[in-house]
């Protein structure tokens, strides 16, 4: 893994417990946080500056009579820095509402387990590479993330699953036929086609799971935290709905879809680029497309 630190900034009272999910979650002697401890509202405002942090955690406690009102303030002050608010059970109501003032999630004292924790920071990590990349990491035809920008995504996740003994899972999905579209119905045909097919990749995964264009008609979808069998769980679902998209009265015909989907664990070896070229490589093979004869099975429509 990378030697760059993860800095966060923690505001926090009483007990430690963020701090100590914190640095369970980072373990010495080789963590990668530096973790910044603050106990007052005013040091916290004064320590953005200095610590640079790529997030925020901010026990609501602190806030005194109108912790909601910290909570905007902070957010004014660092709009590009996700906050991460947490608070007593009998407090959620607040710890709620944080998110409608700028927060971008909330934690219960008590409940802040490894697994918490990380489910968490992953979103802070998200929306840092989503924001301070999102030009240079997107497709500007599908709006899914380019080829760099999965793969981006796809490290931070593999990191954060051997840190927490995640699971991932990789589909691949290319179409068998776009170089057939163009002569006959031109490019902006095509470019439609794409867009289509990113929409129904997208609509068969979560919005916490990352989806990509990483070529010119082939596309990649990563679903963290995901078991084993949902691998076949998925690539049954984009079939399925294939079939039904292909019924739709459409210029191009049909598409046909070659897919491929593999499962990665903490207890795996391969870095991410080397899990993503493996099942690449099953696309570039002779097997026919694995929707193709479900496709076939739908009379193509005709084109009046």
């Amino acid at each position: 893994m990378s030697g760059k630190k993860f800095r966060v900034l923690l505001a926090e009272s009483g007990s430690g417990e963020t701090e100590e999910s914190l640095r369970a979650l980072y373990p010495e002697p080789e963590s990668q946080l530096e973790l910044s401890v603050v106990s007052s509202i005013p040091t916290l405002l004064g320590t953005i500056d200095l610590a640079a942090p790529e997030t925020i955690f901010l026990d609501l406690s602190l806030g005194g009579p109108d912790p909601l009102d910290v909570v905007r303030r902070l957010h004014r002050a660092a709009p590009g820095i996700p906050l991460i608010a947490f608070a007593d059970v009998a407090d959620k109501p607040y710890a709620s509402r944080c998110i409608s003032e700028g927060a971008i999630d909330y934690l219960l004292k008590g409940f802040m387990d490894t697994r918490t924790m990380e489910r968490a920071l992953r979103t802070a990590l998200e929306r840092n590479t989503r924001e301070g990349l999102d030009d240079f990491l997107r497709d500007p035809l599908t709006g899914l993330h380019n080829r760099e920008g999965f793969t981006t995504l796809g490290n931070r996740s593999t990191e954060t699953a051997l840190r927490s003994g995640g699971k991932l899972v990789l589909l691949c999905a290319r179409i068998e036929n776009v170089a057939t579209w163009r002569p006959e119905f031109g490019s902006a045909v095509s470019e439609q086609a794409i867009r289509g097919t990113s929409e129904l990749i997208s609509s068969c995964f979560r919005c916490s799971d990352i989806i990509a264009r990483v070529g010119e008609a082939q596309f990649a979808a990563l679903a963290i935290d995901a078991a084993e069998p949902s691998a076949h769980i998925l690539r049954q679902r984009v079939q399925s709905r294939l079939a039904i998209y292909n019924q739709g009265r459409k210029p191009w015909g049909t598409i046909l879809l070659h897919l491929s989907a593999g499962y990665w664990s903490a207890h795996d070896t391969r870095p991410f680029a080397e899990f993503l070229d493996d099942l690449e490589s099953e696309l570039r093979d002779d097997k026919p497309a694995l929707s193709q004869s479900q496709a076939r099975q739908e009379p193509s429509p005709k084109r009046g």
